[in-house]
C-alpha cells in the first residue's frame, strides 16, 4: 500500500510540475482575457467594453500624458458590463495607493445595458465571468486565472505561446488587445453586416439598465478619490450608430448629465463616425485606433488646462 501511494504522489507531483512549467508561458496569446489578471497593479486605467480595448491604446497614452503607464482594464459587454462585479474587479486591479492617477472610462449604450428578461442584478451575465470568481489581479504567471478560467488543454499554452506567432487577437501586457485582421473593403463589409445583424437584435431584447448606470456612478465617485475621471464616448461605423441612436438618442446627452452632476469631464466622439477606420463596424482598426488614442490625451490636455 505504502508503495502505491508514494508512486500515486510521485505522479501527482509529475503533473503538477508539467503544470507549473506550462503555466509559465502563459501571454497575450493564450486567451482574450489572460493578460488582465497580470501585474503589476496600475495607476491610470482604461475602462469599458470591447470597443475600449482595442480603440484606447496605452502605450500612446503613456507618452502624451506626462510618462505615466495605463493599463487597459476593458473587457466586453458580457463580461465587463458597468456593474457591481466590473466595480469590484476594478478595486482588485487598482493600486491601491493610486493618488493622481487618470481614469478614462469608455461607455456606449451597450455597457449600460442589460437583458430585458433579467429582473435582478444576481443573475446579470457577468456573474459568470472571471471578473465575478477571480481573487488576484496582479500575479504572473497567474494560476488561479488559469485553472478557474483556462477551459482547454495546458498544453495549448506552450503550443500557442507568442514565441510562436502573435494571435489575430494579441492581448499586450498593458491590457491593449491587438487585432489584426484582413482590411480589405469586402471583407469588412461582411464583418460589419454580422454586426448589424448583432446590434438589431440587441435592441429587441436589451434596455437600458438603471443598475448599470447607477454602478457607472459608483465607479465615477471611488475613482475621483483616487484621481481624474474622463468619460470617452467611442464612435462605431455609421451604420452602427445609427442603431445606436435609434435605441437610445438621448444616450450622449444623458451622460453629459451624469458628467456634469458628478463632475467630471465626458468626450463624445460619436459624431466623428467617418474619420475611423473598422474591422468590422463596431470595432476600431487598429491604425485608427492610435489616431484615435491621441486624441483623447491631446483632449485630456486641453481641458486640463482650462
Amino acid at each position: 500500500m505504502k508503495k502505491f501511494l508514494f508512486k500515486i504522489s510521485l505522479y501527482i507531483i509529475g503533473i503538477v510540475a508539467v503544470l507549473f512549467f506550462l503555466g509559465t508561458y502563459a501571454d497575450g496569446n493564450t486567451d482574450d482575457n489572460y493578460r488582465h489578471f497580470t501585474g503589476p497593479k496600475p495607476s491610470n486605467m482604461i475602462l469599458g467594453d470591447s470597443r475600449g480595448v482595442q480603440a484606447v491604446v496605452p502605450d500612446i497614452l503613456d507618452g502624451k500624458l506626462g510618462n505615466r503607464k495605463f493599463n487597459n482594464f476593458a473587457f466586453n459587454i458580457t463580461e465587463s458590463p458597468y456593474g457591481k462585479v466590473y466595480f469590484e474587479a476594478i478595486k482588485k486591479k487598482l493600486d491601491p495607493d493610486t493618488k493622481g492617477g487618470i481614469f478614462i472610462l469608455t461607455v456606449d449604450p451597450w455597457n449600460l445595458s442589460a437583458d430585458k428578461n433579467i429582473k435582478n442584478e444576481e443573475d446579470f451575465y457577468e456573474n459568470k465571468s472571471a471578473l465575478a470568481n477571480m481573487h488576484f489581479y496582479d500575479l504572473d504567471p497567474n494560476y488561479e486565472y488559469l485553472i478557474k478560467n483556462y477551459p482547454r488543454s495546458w498544453f495549448n499554452i506552450y503550443k500557442d505561446r507568442e514565441e510562436t506567432a502573435k494571435s489575430n487577437t494579441y492581448v499586450h501586457k498593458n491590457g491593449w488587445m491587438e487585432v489584426t485582421v484582413n482590411t480589405h473593403p469586402d471583407t469588412i463589409a461582411k464583418r460589419e453586416e454580422k454586426k448589424i445583424k448583432e446590434y438589431t437584435d440587441f435592441v429587441r431584447s436589451q434596455k437600458i439598465s438603471q443598475d448599470r448606470i447607477n454602478a457607472l456612478k459608483d465607479i465615477i465617485e471611488y475613482l475621483k478619490t483616487k484621481g481624474s475621471v474622463y468619460l470617452v464616448r467611442i464612435p462605431a461605423s455609421q451604420k452602427i450608430m445609427d442603431i445606436e441612436r435609434s435605441y437610445s438618442p438621448d444616450f450622449s446627452e444623458k451622460i453629459n448629465q451624469i458628467s456634469k452632476k458628478h463632475g467630471v469631464v465626458f468626450f463624445d466622439f460619436s459624431s466623428k463616425a467617418d474619420e475611423y477606420m473598422y474591422t468590422d463596424g463596431n470595432h476600431m482598426y487598429k491604425e485608427s485606433g492610435k489616431v484615435f488614442t491621441a486624441q483623447i490625451a491631446d483632449s485630456i490636455l486641453a481641458s486640463r488646462k482650462n
